[in-house]
């Protein structure tokens, strides 16, 4: 077994929870290896960048959050932290630089509010993500904020889902707008409907065996299967038994369920979800959504009359905990203290009134988190980066923005929007390799000295008609990048790339193309838990 494997085999990883308290007393550098990797199981994560100083990753299913458990989070990240709080690509939050001795009353603040961080690492079902406007937007099948409150429930704490063979992501959504990577994911469930008998049933599609890391971007499987609303959770779980059982286990680079499914097939996956849940399931039905993508960022009706959100870009995800505590005020005051967190590092202010939305853009936080950002800057995402991560080789975060706003002063703002994402590493958790340009982060010798530097992929998408990016350069130093991606994107603009035969080249001066033809309203109680999931956090 690879030495993860013996780590669980060990001591089931939800375990460690009673062990916090001895770390806190004893310091970080009592805490032995196998521990530090258990520590994962609640979210804690140790930095070698950051020597004695942990990450928390918070879980908060679907994005939902209320002003009080943001600006609790904001507050702790002050009094314990350094501040800086990262929005991430799974609609979660990251405190940074928190040490040990703390960590057992951050726990108990952030329990008081209703949110924890158990099992958001290692080999568990992360952060289920949904449509950050479930529930608000009238271009939706179905409203999903139930079911991810139902999986989360009935996964997290749960020890029949705490030692899969790695992680899984999975996202389920009701929009109809293609707003998530659905794609990439380890299982998703997509908006569809079916007409068994000439009436119209609504329901949800099955995807499986998504990913971006682990060997790149396997665009996930169609199981062919038709899921009803009733239905999620307990597929839900007979895929997830499925793959605990017989993953593989050998290696942790093949360990994704990617995998499983390369070596079995999607039939005889599916035949053994449907051996353990008793019956066959209808076939798949039509995929729904749109082919055109909406990221939810700007000003939207939502279904309730009078009433709209307000989707604002938190440029590359990162944000500092006093305007936090202002976002959190924003929403006290001109909506109902509800926020979404959002995949693409925005945040959604709901439920704002006709009559007070224009004060609301008169906000002075509204300068810096904007509403109607530029078209680059829209689509800018980043992962970490080394500052923070132990993976990353290189930083992206300030350097994201630092080449978006050189491209943009080069070209302008008068361009068509275009997704740009920055992965520091091939883990691949800034999701190049599904945006319109993408960006691996490497070092590289230049003239006998090391530098950071990027290989450049582009027309990579998810959707009905998902598509895996293509290298286009390599080794290209991050100094240079804002003159190259100059000469890219206002080929992107005139045209899709993935509809254009590129000749690649390994570091040219310049790109050669070949043209070919072109053949809103939902209010409900956000930190309201069942039993058992509140069980989990006040284990902490």
């Amino acid at each position: 077994m690879n030495k993860i494997e013996v780590i669980k085999a060990e001591r089931d990883g939800l375990d460690i929870r009673h062990d916090i308290e001895r770390f806190a007393k004893t310091g970080w550098g009592a805490i032995e290896e196998a521990d530090v990797q258990r520590l994962k199981w609640v979210g804690l994560f140790l930095r070698n960048p950051t020597p004695g100083y942990f990450m928390v990753r918070v879980r908060i299913p679907g994005g939902m959050a209320t002003s009080t458990q943001l600006r609790t989070l904001a507050e702790v990240a002050t009094t314990y932290g350094n501040g800086v709080i990262d929005v991430t690509t799974r609609q979660q939050l990251q405190l940074r630089h928190l040490t040990i001795e703390h960590v057992p009353e951050v726990f108990r603040r952030m329990d008081e509010v209703g949110l924890w961080s158990i099992q958001t690492g290692m080999d568990n079902v992360r952060n289920i993500m949904t449509c950050p406007v479930a529930g608000l937007t009238s271009s939706e099948l179905i409203d999903t904020t139930p079911l991810v409150c139902s999986l989360s429930d009935k996964i997290v704490g749960n020890r029949d889902y705490s030692n899969l063979p790695r992680k899984l992501n999975m996202a389920i959504t009701g929009c109809l707008e293609n707003c998530l990577h659905l794609e990439t994911q380890d299982l998703a469930f997509v908006p569809a409907t079916i007409k068994p008998e000439g009436a119209l049933e609504v329901g949800f599609n099955v995807l499986v065996g998504g990913k971006i890391g682990s060997g790149g971007y396997r665009i996930a499987s169609p199981l062919d299967m038709f899921v009803r609303p009733s239905e999620v959770v307990q597929v839900t779980c007979a895929i997830l038994s499925v793959y605990r059982d017989h993953g593989f286990r050998d290696s942790r680079n093949t360990a994704r369920l990617a995998f499983l499914l390369d070596d079995w097939g999607e039939e005889r996956f599916r035949r053994e979800v449907e051996n353990r849940l008793g019956r066959p399931y209808a076939r798949a039905g039509v995929d729904v959504r749109k082919k055109s993508v909406n990221d939810h960022m700007g000003i939207y009706r939502q279904k309730s009359l009078g009433l709209n959100y307000v989707g604002l870009k938190i440029p590359v995800g990162r944000i500092k905990a006093g305007d936090l505590l202002k976002m959190a005020q924003l929403s006290e005051t001109y909506g109902t203290g509800e926020l979404r967190l959002a995949h693409n590092q925005a945040m959604v202010i709901p439920h704002v009134a006709d009559r007070t939305i224009a004060d609301l853009t008169e906000e002075p936080l509204l300068k810096q988190f904007v509403y109607n950002p530029s078209p680059i800057q829209k689509g800018l995402v980043s992962c970490v980066g080394n500052d923070y991560c132990n993976l990353a080789v290189i930083e992206t975060k300030s350097r994201a923005v630092e080449t978006a706003r050189k491209v943009e002063a080069k070209l302008g703002t008068d361009l068509k929007p275009i997704t740009m994402h920055w992965s520091g590493c091939p883990a691949g958790c800034g999701n190049h390799l599904v945006a319109d340009v993408g960006l691996l982060g490497k070092k590289v010798k230049v003239k006998g000295e090391i530098i950071e530097a990027v290989d450049v992929y582009v027309g990579g998408r998810s959707g009905p008609d998902p598509k895996p990016a293509t290298k286009l350069l390599e080794d290209v130093p991050c100094d240079v990048l804002p003159d190259v991606l100059s000469g890219i994107v206002p080929y992107h603009a005139r045209q899709k790339m993935h509809q254009t035969k590129v000749r690649i080249l390994k570091k040219p001066a310049k790109i050669y193309e070949e043209q070919l033809p072109i053949k809103p309203d939902v209010s409900r109680d956000l930190t309201a838990r069942s039993s058992k999931a509140k069980a989990s956090a006040q284990a902490f």
